[in-house]
Order: C-alpha cells, then structure tokens, then sequence
C-alpha cells in the first residue's frame, strides 16, 4: 500500500513539474549588478535620525527602560 501511494504521488509529481530545459539565466546579470553599486545611495531621512537622537536620550535619561525597548525590538 506505502508503495502505491508513493508511485502515484511520485506521478502526479512528473505531471505537475516538468522538466527544467534552460536552467542558465538568459543574461549575465554582473553588469547590472555593478551599476547597481556604483549608482547613487539612499538618502536617510532626518527623522530617522530624529528618532536615533530620541531613543538615546530615553536610554540615558531612564537607563532601567532599556530592556523594555530592547523587548520591543
């Protein structure tokens, strides 16, 4: 019986994924990659570090509610 189901469902498998052709990617995608990198940075915006500025000042304002932020992290 366990080999039955195991050749039906190895069946319906061969059905349902055929075989790969053409596993090479169609183009080289180094290129795009390094114009990637060379491409401009992202921009952090001011209220991020606005809210960097925040989170240190409570850390040294009330130190015991550290690892209630780190909780919350």
């Amino acid at each position: 019986m366990n080999e039955d189901i195991n050749g039906s469902t190895r069946e319906l498998l061969r059905r349902a994924l055929p075989p790969m052709v053409n596993t090479e990617p169609g183009r080289d995608l180094w290129p795009k990659m390094l114009s990637r990198l060379d491409g401009p940075t992202s921009h952090v915006p001011w209220f991020d570090w606005a809210l960097v500025a925040l989170v240190a000042i409570w850390a040294v304002a009330s130190p015991q509610l550290i690892p209630i932020l780190l909780f919350h992290l």
